[in-house]
């Protein structure tokens, strides 16, 4: 029962007594599942909200995440300023669709789109690079489509061919949108997407090859020049014009900082369309992703709705309708508050830290790095020894010193190497990474003094084989698949990353 005064107006009552006692106006918990019966004071309500979340993580320490956890006061400024305002509502608000369009031109010159000085760049910001992917996979699907009709051959069954490392955003577009996702399994020591099998896998139903530029798993970029170059020669062998949507959620603000001379965006001619994520190392607070496309021909026109009920004649090309403004302004904010110059800093400083990071798990001698020295900021690792303690143990007992880092199995046919991965933001620092490391480093020490929770699943255990009296000693490799199975059924299936 919520005890509160009889006064008019929620925001009357009790004015006077502190949020400190909030818990006063409570007799008994507030319902989780229904709206209580009668309204509290707004301290209180402040009160008892911000006492739960006090339980959640601290952003900062979330090194699981690609999301950018930190901005400027000046910029958080702007944020709250333009909360109340609704994006799509453009001829109200037209400074706020100005600068949209600004950053969409900003991002498609990054990615070298063929534009001319007088041409507008073809792009649209989203809530995030999931509905960035849905918008590019849609544009693909229906020019494919209408192609198909044209030449009058079958169009129900259109498919992507991506690696088997791609991020779930993915699966859902073609679980959505009904069209197969043809993945390219991963293995042991390569775990991105090889350009040679994916283009063996396309067939005249593939509406485009998604190449991933920073894997979710390990950061890696993968070739895209490379499979330009072999999606062409089949392309002219075949006839076909399969193209290529390069997913940059991670990579597409690092690579033209870090990596200028890397070929992987609107240089190459069969790249249509490229996605990337604002919330990540666009350095805006989530949710901002944006999409942009080659040209005007790449983004089918029947895809494009008008409305005119707000205004004027709006074109709207969006899975949703209403959402905020305040992270487009963010970006803006960002494009012109560091510039190149200073976007290349942030890039270089998140590499230098994440190079102490890795020099300091190397020197614990019980670590593999997997990922590269190329590509997203972030490091991979996984245990040398998995027969006594995993790297799932190691995730849970960093949480005791407030470190949240995940650790899962690798995407099939590498199902069986389970790791841990650290992902280095702009507010990462260097002291940040040298104490990460040593605190790793006791977590392995402190494990060891500990029982093996995994008695049945222990390295050099003999089992029985379906003959009498036959045995025969499990290898390490077959021992670490067992235990990642394991771990994988408790995960359930559960897959990271956000867009």
């Amino acid at each position: 029962m919520v005890i509160t005064s009889t006064a008019t107006h929620p925001d009357e009552k009790d004015e006077h007594l502190s949020s400190t006692f909030a818990s006063r106006y409570v007799r008994q918990p507030i319902p989780k599942f229904k709206m209580p019966d009668s309204s509290i004071p707004k301290d209180a309500a402040y009160q008892l909200i911000n006492d739960e979340l006090m339980l959640d993580g601290a952003p900062r320490l979330n090194l699981a995440s690609f999301v950018t956890t930190w901005m400027e006061p000046e910029c958080e400024k702007l944020i709250m300023a333009s909360l109340n305002k609704n994006y799509v509502d453009m001829d109200e608000y037209p400074v706020t669709t100005e600068l949209q369009n600004r950053c969409v031109n900003i991002i498609a010159n990054l990615f070298h789109a063929p534009l001319s000085e007088e041409e507008t760049a073809v792009g649209v910001g989203t809530v995030g690079s999931s509905e960035a992917i849905m918008l590019a996979g849609l544009a693909f699907k229906r020019k494919w489509q209408t192609k198909r009709k044209a030449e009058g051959k079958p169009y129900d069954k259109p498919n992507i061919v991506t690696g088997a490392n791609v991020q779930v955003c993915w699966e859902k577009f073609a679980r959505y949108f009904e069209v197969e996702l043809k993945e390219v399994k991963l293995s042991e020591g390569y775990y991105v997407m090889d350009p040679v099998k994916a283009v063996e896998m396309v067939d005249e139903n593939t509406i485009c090859v998604a190449a991933i530029l920073g894997s979710t798993m390990t950061g890696e970029f993968e070739d895209v020049k490379l499979l330009s170059e072999l999606l062409t020669e089949k392309n002219k062998e075949t006839g076909w014009d399969t193209p290529i949507h390069v997913d940059a959620a991670s990579g597409g603000f690092i690579a033209p900082f870090l990596y200028p001379d890397l070929e992987w965006d609107f240089r190459l001619p069969l790249v249509k369309s490229i996605n990337v994520s604002g919330h990540k190392y666009g350095l805006v607070y989530p949710g901002v992703g944006w999409v942009v496309w080659r040209s005007s021909d790449d983004l089918p026109d029947e895809l494009v709705f008008h409305i005119n009920y707000l205004g004027s004649d709006q074109p709207t090309f969006t899975l949703n309708f209403s959402k905020g403004s305040s992270q487009i302004i963010a970006q803006y904010y960002q494009f012109i508050r560091l510039g190149f110059e200073g976007y290349k800093n942030i890039m270089e400083n998140c590499w230098d830290n994440a190079r102490t990071l890795r020099k300091g798990i190397e020197r614990t001698g019980r670590f593999d790095i997997i990922s590269k020295d190329i590509g997203v900021p972030l490091v991979a690792f996984s245990l040398k020894d998995s027969s006594q303690h995993t790297v799932f143990e190691i995730s849970d007992q960093l949480r005791r010193f407030g470190w949240i880092v995940p650790a899962y199995t690798m995407p099939p046919d590498a199902q069986h190497i389970a790791v841990l991965r650290v992902v280095v933001r702009e507010d990462f620092n260097h002291g940040l990474a040298e104490r990460l490391a040593a605190d790793i480093d006791k977590v392995v020490k402190v494990l060891d003094t500990l029982p093996s929770p995994l008695t049945i699943k222990a390295a050099h255990v003999t089992a029985i084989t379906s003959e009498p009296n036959d045995k025969v000693k499990k290898s390490a490799i077959e021992t670490q698949r067992e235990i990642s199975v394991y771990w994988k059924r408790l995960l359930e299936g559960k897959r990271l990353g956000a867009c």
